[in-house]
């Protein structure tokens, strides 16, 4: 078969041009390291690379929200044990103000020092994450959940719970409601509230008592009214008598469907105790009551203020323990929490390396095999390069 000279040419520059493009695609490869540069060097393994680096990119991502979820978890129970440093503080001074040797002035003293704790709760109650968003307003992170007004602390949020998907298949919440927290404590002992009338005259306190059958409490409201110094009545809600009592002592214990009870001291006729089912109500008012008892003193003289004092922190003292379990229960939800999101982290930290290892295998380069190829190529590239030249130096002309 003939060979034509321009066809010699044109079959080596075609081969040479394959050659430095071998040759310079092995040398990209090494320069950056990857296997594939594009889909086309291996569209199996740039399939599933692709969705490897998605599923990468999405547990990345949950990195972050569960990295924000902790940090707003975390400051939340920090003002949390704030919360119950105050009420434990605020305790002890209602158990100071207790001792019946304190005079009006050391017991207003003391009221002004609970002021002081008051203000301070609401401002706890006020706290940001440091991005300006109130920690307990629910879904409403931008406005202020408690403001005084003349009815007292008011909440004026919502009741939602802002959520954050800090995994593939579980969402956290990363709030709580203010109300849920501050305002819905259970007064009294958390099933009855006992309370002396504020008009009574007599010298006698009356304690929160104890159940002693919940399944008898039916949610009526009884009233004690003291007949004579030693004999009561005691009627429902609509006023009417269910029982007359003699021969009251101070300090028996006193019983009703479900419940005892005792009155302590010397009441007078028509003095009023009212025992009725436990209702909502704020630390805030709870704190407000303790401290307007403090300041409040009877015209009956020290032995009738004293007892209302004493009524007055049985029942705020009481309401003190239901807020700090309730206060307990919200920083064991928020440390669970905290606890689960260290899970998650861990296991999205492992997973995130699996999935660079996975990539890995897909994308990176065999350094040991390019090396040689490239080696393989330059020697080959060299070889044609040299071999054309000889072949381009065979003319007829050189022998003429």
């Amino acid at each position: 078969m003939r060979i034509s000279s321009g066809n010699v040419f044109d079959t080596n520059v075609s081969m040479l041009n394959q050659q430095q493009s071998s040759l310079l695609h092995t040398n990209q490869q090494v320069a950056s390291g990857r296997r594939m540069l594009t889909p086309a060097d291996d569209p199996a393994a740039s399939a599933n690379a692709l969705l490897v680096s998605q599923a990468e990119g999405t547990n990345a991502q949950f990195t972050v929200n569960r990295d924000a979820a902790k940090s707003a978890t975390g400051m939340a129970e920090a003002v949390l044990q704030s919360v119950t440093t105050l009420l434990q503080d605020v305790k002890t001074k209602a158990v100071q103000a207790g001792n019946g040797a304190l005079s009006a002035s050391d017991r207003s003293s003391i009221a002004g020092e609970l002021q002081g704790r008051l203000d301070q709760l609401v401002a706890l109650a006020n706290s940001t994450d440091g991005t300006g968003n109130y920690l307990f307003s629910g879904f409403q992170g931008k406005t202020i959940p408690f403001v005084n007004t003349s009815l007292g602390v008011q909440y004026m949020a919502d009741e939602g719970q802002r959520m954050v998907q800090v995994s593939s298949s579980r969402k956290m919440a990363t709030s709580d409601s203010g109300a849920d927290i501050f305002m819905r404590i259970k007064n009294g002992n958390g099933m009855f509230v006992a309370e002396a009338n504020p008009n009574n005259m007599g010298a006698a306190s009356i304690g929160q008592g104890a159940v002693t059958d919940s399944a008898l409490l039916n949610g009526t409201t009884y009233k004690l009214t003291f007949t004579s110094p030693s004999t009561y009545d005691v009627s429902d809600e609509a006023g009417n008598v269910l029982s007359i009592n003699n021969g009251f002592a101070s300090g028996e214990a006193l019983s009703l469907p479900g419940m005892q009870f005792s009155i302590i001291g010397s009441p007078v006729t028509g003095d009023i105790f009212t025992i009725a089912p436990s209702s909502n109500e704020s630390l805030f008012k709870t704190l407000g009551d303790l401290i307007a008892a403090l300041n409040t003193t009877n015209p009956a003289g020290e032995a009738v203020t004293s007892a209302q004092l004493t009524s007055s922190l049985s029942k705020a003292m009481s309401g003190i323990d239901r807020g700090l379990d309730n206060v307990l229960t919200v920083r064991a939800s928020l440390g669970a929490r905290m606890n689960e999101l260290d899970s998650l982290q861990a296991t999205g930290e492992d997973l995130g390396l699996q999935y660079k290892q996975t990539l890995s295998t897909l994308q990176d380069l065999d350094y040991n095999k390019a090396i040689s190829d490239l080696n393989r190529q330059t020697t080959s590239l060299t070889a044609a390069q040299k071999s054309f030249k000889q072949i381009a130096d065979l003319s007829m002309f050189n022998y003429m």
